[in-house]
């Protein structure tokens, strides 16, 4: 029997992937994307989209192995690694492939603990390749990510603990390192058009995939689900939060009677709408909050103001204090996107920010706090500012409004 070449082994894998009762939930994604197989790859790599992998290291792969690889490359498209966790990359490029992978390995162990389908490639040693490490079980990238970081700041390599894996890997893949490459600059040229078309695909086929996943008895976990999870469009939250929030309040004065009623002998006090005050900005500067997702954000904020008319805007740039007030007032609001100048970039404590504002007696019709979320549960007696909150999530997902005094969406 002729030995089958790389592209049919990879095909012949989908099918037996597709035909699992836990694997069948990436069925529909095995198709988005382009597969290819060349000789130059040493292993795989990816731009969130499409696969390329290396000729030489699918044949040195058994079919599990082989399994394995093929998850491992879905699982990255599936989260939009490459899209959402870009703000880490350029932070460091290569502790963000680890945290990605770290993240993702442990996930397809889980849904074979007892590799009776799909195991992690291993190298000429028998050591396992790629990264592993129970640490990070039930963390999500952003948070392996910063462990690594600090790892590697307090004069380590963001190894990984002993417990997995040792010793150089075959294929350029060392220890704690990932066993493919990500194209992030590859993923980046991609246009706002065409990710948004590659997002709604992906949750389509991953949408399909459950509902397999479901009537074949299969396990679909946490974090899928909240991928799953109908999202709320966090621009029409937004807009209808300040809109709420500033809307102008019916007021009379005897100062400028109602000249309609003069005329009849009738005295009447005239009305006017209050002006808006000012709108507060909360902006953290010490996760993953890019450049990129900042000005979308304040591009988006900006439109609105446009709406309501607040005389000023407070920005405050926060990480365990703020380390940045700037105040946009009139004709100021229109090159705010443009002028802005993030500031700060250490720890978390977003309990600065109500502490800032009484102390400098700031007087908002509303507070917009934008952060990604990894920021624990915040007191109760901190955020009684008397003013409406809204708290905009980048990041993480698993954020609920039940740590939070305020309204919670997340931005997508």
């Amino acid at each position: 029997m002729a030995k089958l070449t790389a592209e049919q082994r990879i095909e012949k894998t989908h099918v037996a992937l597709m035909r699992h009762k836990d694997f069948c939930l990436f069925s529909g994604l095995f198709m988005v994307g382009k597969v290819a197989v060349d000789e130059k790859t040493p292993t795989a790599k990816t731009n969130g989209v499409d696969v390329t992998y290396g000729r030489e290291f699918v044949d040195s792969l058994n079919d599990k192995q082989l399994g394995f690889l093929i998850l491992h490359e879905t699982m990255h498209k599936a989260y939009r690694h490459l899209h959402v966790w870009k703000p880490l990359y350029k932070k460091n490029a290569r502790l963000a492939n680890m945290a990605c992978d770290y993240v993702i390995n442990l996930q397809i162990r889980d849904y074979d603990p007892h590799e009776s389908m799909v195991s992690m490639p291993v190298d000429a040693d028998g050591e396992v390749m790629g990264c592993l490490d129970e640490r990070f079980r039930g963390m999500d990238a952003h948070q392996v990510f910063m462990i690594l970081e600090k790892e590697q700041q307090d004069g380590g390599k963001g190894q990984p603990s002993d417990e997995d894996g040792k010793g150089q890997r075959n294929y350029g893949v060392q220890q704690g390192e990932g066993f493919d490459d990500h194209d992030w600059d590859g993923a980046e040229e991609l246009t706002a058009e065409e990710k948004e078309e590659i997002a709604k695909e992906i949750e389509g086929a991953l949408r399909q995939g459950s509902i397999l996943a479901g009537k074949m008895g299969g396990n679909v976990n946490r974090d899928i689900q909240d991928l799953l999870t109908p999202k709320v469009n966090w621009r029409d939250a937004l807009r209808d939060f300040v809109k709420t929030a500033t809307q102008g309040k019916d007021q009379t004065t005897w100062r400028r009677l109602h000249k309609r009623y003069i005329g009849m002998d009738i005295i009447m006090p005239s009305s006017y709408d209050e002006k808006v005050g000012s709108i507060l900005l909360g902006i953290d500067t010490s996760g993953s909050i890019g450049g990129e997702e900042l000005a979308q954000f304040l591009g988006e904020v900006k439109s609105i103001c446009d709406e309501v008319s607040p005389e000023q805007i407070d920005l405050l740039y926060w990480d365990t204090r703020v380390a940045g007030h700037e105040v946009y007032k009139g004709a100021e609001l229109a090159s705010l996107v443009e002028v802005t100048q993030a500031k700060g970039g250490g720890g978390t404590e977003p309990a600065c920010v109500p502490h800032y504002i009484k102390k400098k007696q700031l007087d908002p019709e509303c507070v917009i706090m934008l952060t990604d979320g990894y920021i624990g549960r915040q007191s109760p007696d901190d955020w009684q500012i008397g003013k409406p909150i809204l708290w905009c999530i980048k990041g993480n997902t698993h954020f609920s409004g039940d740590d939070v005094v305020g309204k919670v969406v997340h931005v997508e």
